[in-house]
């Protein structure tokens, strides 16, 4: 009988594999080097695919806190507008095809085959390229991005940054518009330990003679987005809670916009998501200025329609059963506050694990004020706390007691037997979280 060969599903399994050889910052296993190099790499992938970026125009995010949020609402708000629009989100879920959307629907995976294929002999030639080495995992997956966009002609692309700014493969590009949502701590061993070195490493999405918008930010770091603004001629508007206020020059006088949402309610929950919101109505506004076609009722019908997983979502009721992406300080007191406003509730019980490389006993502190009971666990990514060192590093910052319970569908389960009709359940951790979702039967494609 003739070998068929491999079905779809395993070639899909195989583009996926080749690409994870390939090192990654965020895994902790290839440190940035030159900036020329980080760049360059992506410039020279770009290049072999016919610089696809440059043919249609791009917004990028950069930011902490609220990033994947502001690039949902501002997505969802285009769409609605009529605009074939291009979406660039990390980490995944759930299914590494959430990555790359079109008007919101994944990359099919014929089409990740095709591509990774495509690409192959362009990445194989890197290390010959004026010995910058070869190119990295999200280098190669921006590129697949970028490329993938212009072959399905869409209007504008979404692109959120991910990891930092200045070096970021994403930052090639040159945006109509630079975002940068709320700047906090987090990734401190690659970005810095001041709240100034994250910022300037996130600022500098911002463009010579380009148009930049940030969310309202503490005092140090707005001083240096400021400044990277003024430095690089750039537009600079700050996205307040009435209006987009001009901070410099370059902006235009009187280039006030209105970004209040007294008018709209969120489809996400959460008083953090009135900043994201108000950011991505901001880029809308400055867009209209430009003259883009996005009338009232397609801003309103974005920001009322936008779907974003693990931003509070509810899984279930008696008990109350959210999950949530919290996995720093700042998202750990957005969230613990939230809780408290959006839902009431008897007891509160968590179910958390994070990965390695972060701050855990500020964070179950924070979010675990109030809880009778935390359950530690940990997720199957490869970066992942095991949970009884999470557990012993977040006892002592807690009054509650403290479980250590594996998988992450044996924790929600033990935190469901723990817990009565008139109690809050709350998973979070961007990996354990995801894994919960998909125990809750709320993944729409796993593979």
């Amino acid at each position: 009988m003739k070998d068929r060969g491999p079905d779809p599903v395993e070639h899909y399994q195989r583009a996926l594999a080749y690409l994870y050889q390939f090192a990654d910052y965020q895994k902790g296993a290839y440190r940035y080097s030159r900036p020329e190099h980080n760049l360059a790499r992506t410039e020279i992938l770009l290049a072999g695919l016919g610089h696809p970026e440059q043919r249609y125009p791009s917004l990028l995010i950069a930011g902490t806190k609220g990033k994947g949020s502001t690039a949902a609402f501002l997505e969802a708000m285009l769409r609605a507008a009529g605009r074939r629009t291009g979406l660039y989100t990390s980490p995944h879920l759930h299914s590494w095809r959430e990555r790359i959307q079109v008007d919101r629907r994944l990359i099919s995976q014929q089409e990740v085959v095709d591509w990774v294929d495509y690409m192959r002999p362009l990445v194989a030639d890197m290390p010959q390229q004026d010995r910058l080495g070869p190119a990295t995992y999200f280098e190669i997956c921006t590129a697949l991005a970028l490329g993938y966009f212009a072959s399905q002609g869409v209007d504008v692309a979404v692109l959120e940054v991910g990891l930092g700014g200045r070096l970021d493969s994403t930052n090639v590009v040159r945006p109509e518009i630079s975002l940068l949502s709320r700047i906090g701590y987090d990734h401190m061993d690659i970005l810095g330990h001041s709240l100034e070195q994250i910022a300037a490493e996130k600022a500098a999405i911002i463009k010579p003679a380009g148009r930049a918008i940030t969310a309202t930010q503490d005092p140090a770091a707005l001083t240096v987005i400021q400044a990277t603004a003024q430095e690089r001629g750039a537009a600079l508007w700050v996205a307040q809670e009435a209006d987009l206020r001009p901070v410099l020059p370059q902006a235009g006088p009187g280039q006030h916009y209105p970004v209040s949402l007294d008018q709209v309610e969120l489809s996400l929950r959460g008083h953090f998501q009135q900043g994201n919101a108000r950011l991505a109505l901001a880029a809308v506004q400055v867009l209209r200025g430009l003259g883009w076609d996005i009338p009232d009722a397609a801003i309103a019908a974005g920001l009322q329609n936008t779907h974003w997983p693990l931003r509070l979502e509810v899984a279930g009721q008696e008990p109350w059963l959210v999950l949530d992406a919290a996995h720093n300080i700042d998202s750990a007191r957005a969230l613990r506050r939230a809780l408290g406003e959006e839902f009431s509730f008897e007891r509160l019980i968590l179910v958390m694990g994070l990965s390695q490389g972060h701050d855990v006993a500020p964070f179950a502190a924070t979010v675990g004020s109030g809880a009778e009971l935390v359950i530690a666990t940990s997720s199957t990514h490869p970066r992942s706390m095991p949970a009884h060192d999470f557990a012993a590093a977040i006892r002592p910052a807690l009054d509650a007691a403290v479980e250590v319970v594996e998988p992450v569908s044996a924790a929600l389960q033990r935190a469901r037997t723990a817990a009565t009709a008139d109690d809050l359940i709350c998973v979070c951790g961007l990996f354990v979280a995801a894994e919960a979702r998909q125990a809750c039967g709320l993944a729409e494609v796993v593979d």
